[in-house]
């Protein structure tokens, strides 16, 4: 059991599903104790299945931390019922929304001092408790909003919780947040949608010819359709404003394209210049590491469908000495292969070549 930071003993979290759990099962990893509760007795029920905690009784020990994981509208409602029955000593939420649920806090009395507003960048396309995994904070950003009445006690207990869940705690404006997110996620993941609607009219022809490019682009559209709904009614303005702009891009590529379809060639420099402009945005994105993305050599090969394929592939990778930067899979329709990139550093990528080469692995 790994040793945890001093503050949280218990934590009651509200909400199980994916993020709420895994901040459960993350938590549990340490031996705190968890109590759960959920609107659905099934939820908790799995929850507790998988170990993420034990059923919350109401009216029973008051806990050090109570995590509120349920959308950004309904934030405020329940902080203020925990904080009626001093259910816990201090109170974050996890949602994605955080200006909102900080205002209707305000406005319903409660008690601001012991309230973090928190929201980890983490998730998977699935939902539910189900999907939860205690490590899915590992590595990345959790943001923390403490107002001018925030206690420094309980920005300690929220960052003590951060560091056990293995996230990495951002201080940031509400606002501010808000505004990130609706250009980081939000607005994204409508564009996603948008893209992947076009599919529900496609050919089978055009399907049958579908790459990882449209998976890439539309690999987030996947996400529960109600559960978004509620995120984006909690954001809407900042996601208004992005999604305009993302729009009056595409209006003014589109007229580019239609002039080029009646030969006038020179406006399709104003595509170019999107492209470009892509080109540099994709480019500030941070690497793993932070800072900027790091530009990594592709070695290509091709993988038999079997188990225990991938296994072989990275321990040829280890006995080389090269370290795997990333992987992607993309599967050959109708044959039982598929090809795997494999992101390395540029000068480790002929070594890892004539490795998997010497194993007998098809590097084109």
């Amino acid at each position: 059991m790994n040793e945890r930071p001093r503050g949280i003993e218990s934590v009651l979290v509200v909400g199980t599903g994916l993020i709420g759990t895994s901040v459960a099962l993350a938590l549990r990893e340490h031996g705190v104790t968890v109590k759960l509760t959920d609107q659905s007795p099934g939820a908790v029920r799995v929850a507790c299945e998988l170990g993420a905690g034990d059923e919350w009784e109401p009216g029973g020990d008051r806990v050090d931390l109570a995590v509120i994981a349920v959308p950004p509208q309904f934030v405020a409602d329940w902080l203020l019922d925990l904080q009626k029955t001093e259910a816990a000593r201090f109170y974050t939420d996890v949602a994605s929304v955080k200006a909102l649920p900080i205002e209707q806090a305000r406005r319903l009395g409660c008690d601001l001092s012991a309230y973090v507003a928190g929201h980890p960048l983490a998730g998977r396309e699935r939902s539910g408790p189900g999907a939860a995994r205690a490590d899915v904070f590992l590595g990345r950003p959790w943001a923390y909003c403490p107002g001018r009445e925030t206690s420094p006690r309980a920005v300690a207990a929220v960052l003590s919780l951060i560091e056990l869940c293995g996230g990495n705690a951002v201080k940031v404006d509400p606002v501010a947040h808000d505004e990130a997110v609706a250009l980081i996620s939000h607005a994204p993941h409508v564009a996603a949608s948008a893209v992947a609607a076009r599919l529900v009219g496609a050919s089978d022809t055009a399907l049958g010819l579908a790459g990882p490019g449209v998976r890439d682009v539309t690999r987030v559209a996947g996400g529960d359709p109600d559960l978004w709904t509620v995120i984006l009614s909690g954001n809407a303005r900042p996601v208004a404003e992005v999604l305009e702009a993302v729009a009056t891009d595409l209006a003014a590529a589109a007229a580019a394209l239609r002039a080029v379809s009646v030969d006038d060639d020179g406006a399709i420099a104003r595509v170019t210049e999107l492209l470009r402009r892509g080109n540099a945005g994709r480019s500030r994105i941070p690497g793993k590491h932070g800072g900027p993305a790091r530009a990594y050599a592709v070695v290509q090969v091709l993988v038999g469908d079997r188990p225990g394929e991938l296994a072989r592939l990275f321990q040829v990778a280890q006995d080389a000495g090269v370290n795997i930067e990333d992987v992607r899979l993309e599967h050959a329709p109708g044959l039982p292969l598929g090809a795997a990139e494999l992101s390395v550093q540029p000068e480790s990528a002929e070594v890892l070549a004539e490795a998997l080469r010497s194993h007998g692995w098809h590097v084109p």
